[in-house]
């Protein structure tokens, strides 16, 4: 008798945005390329990882003294209190006054799966959860996984070419009262004093909660301070937050997929109680944190000089993207191509918009083997000495191509 399987009636699963990356794998020309890494990558095209970091490593793998015992469900307590200080700043109001903490989490979405868990026990009539970024993000299915209704918008304009402020705050004034709103990667999208104000007083009446995301912090702009302004104004307003901090990329550890989830409150008590319950979740959701990556960082963070060696390599590499966006977009020039392309310069950090349709982006993919998602957001440290021309003159082409195609349309006829 044939044994009925548990699994008969599981669906395949509808393709994830890392089907790109698999059809480029499975592409044999010789040249093609692949724009859409989530890592940093260096000039010879392989992820790049902080200098200071391999010595460390190096140096706690042959520290005999180390004790490889479990972490305990909080994680590595210097590690968070120095990924703390590095968030807010040493003499932060928050960190002074002992409403700060934070929980050592396990990879990139850690924080998020351990915040949801919190909020959808002890926010329960938040079930309504708005998303706004510069790019799609995967927190929207973890919220979804959990039960909330998720509406997610991007602060990116393709028709200005720019981050629109005001899209932010058209947002936040359409938001229904005491939902959770997700903020990320809008460090481009530049508010005015005024515009602050009128932002958080929008979110203090509505009651939102605001759960922030600081995914590589000093890859902006190199200023560790000035990539986390947004968290000071809200410290310096008195609210209540949470925020997922990943530290893999800003080290060029991604494969220890290490952060924290850090808790502002109001007080101190209130602030025990709530990583009191992060605890009792934690330890259901991994129980212990891994160690490696925290405790490499952790020696960075506490060492003046390593931490000046750290800095010293976020700006190399911030000025290398900033060096090969400013080549980008005067080869466009150069050649010729249709359009304006300072947006290209105007944006911080590894990723950016090259500003192409739908037609433009499918161009490059299917004839010139130039891999990008379908909303052209690429990773700029992906562009390098040997292909820059190639891509460059692409884009060209595809611009002409698609422009020309577009002018050989019949035009409508006037009734």
């Amino acid at each position: 008798m044939p044994t009925l399987s548990v699994f008969m009636d599981v669906p395949l699963a509808h393709k994830l945005e890392g089907s790109l990356l698999k059809t480029y794998k499975q592409d044999d020309y010789p040249n093609k390329i692949f724009l859409a890494y989530r890592v940093c990558m260096t000039n010879e095209g392989h992820p790049w990882v902080s200098l200071v970091v391999q010595k460390t490593r190096l140096q706690i793998s042959q520290d005999p003294s180390l004790n490889y015992e479990y972490l305990p469900t909080m994680g590595l307590k210097s590690f968070i209190q120095a990924s703390l200080a590095l968030l807010f700043g040493k003499h932060s109001q928050a960190i002074v006054e002992n409403r700060v903490g934070g929980v050592h989490t396990v990879g990139d979405s850690g924080a998020f799966q351990l915040g949801i868990q919190f909020l959808r026990a002890w926010h329960k009539d938040a079930r309504i959860v708005y998303i706004i970024s510069s790019q799609k993000e995967l927190h929207g299915l973890i919220f979804q996984d959990m039960g909330f209704t998720v509406y997610e918008y991007s602060v990116w304009d393709p028709k200005k070419l720019c981050m629109d402020p005001d899209i932010l705050l058209n947002v936040v004034e359409q938001i229904p009262h005491g939902c959770v709103l997700v903020m990320g990667n809008i460090i481009d999208c530049k508010l005015t004093p005024s515009g602050w104000a009128k932002l958080m007083s929008m979110i203090k009446s509505k009651q939102i909660f605001p759960f922030f995301d600081i995914p590589c912090q000093g890859l902006y702009t190199s200023d560790l301070e000035e990539d986390t302004r947004i968290l000071q104004y809200f410290v310096s307003q008195g609210f209540e937050f949470f925020c997922s901090q990943s530290l893999s990329k800003n080290f060029g550890i991604y494969d220890e997929g290490v952060g924290i989830l850090a808790v502002v409150a109001v007080n101190n008590q209130q602030l025990l109680c709530v990583l009191s319950q992060l605890e009792g979740l934690a330890q259901a959701l991994w129980l212990n944190p891994p160690n490696t990556g925290a405790r490499i960082i952790t020696s960075i963070l506490c060492n003046p000089a390593l931490q000046g060696e750290w800095k010293q390599n976020l700006k190399e590499v911030v000025e290398n993207i900033m060096l090969t966006k400013e080549k980008v977009k005067e080869k466009l020039r150069l050649l010729g191509t249709p359009g304006s392309w300072g947006h290209i310069t105007e944006q911080s950090g590894t990723h950016g918009y090259l500003g192409l349709n739908s037609q433009q982006v499918e161009y490059l993919v299917r004839k010139k083997h130039i891999y990008i998602p379908k909303n052209g957001q690429i990773n700029f440290s992906c562009i390098n000495a040997n292909n820059i021309n190639y891509i460059t003159e692409s884009i060209n082409e595809a611009v002409l191509l698609t422009e020309s195609s577009e002018m050989c349309l019949p035009k409508e006829k006037k009734p």
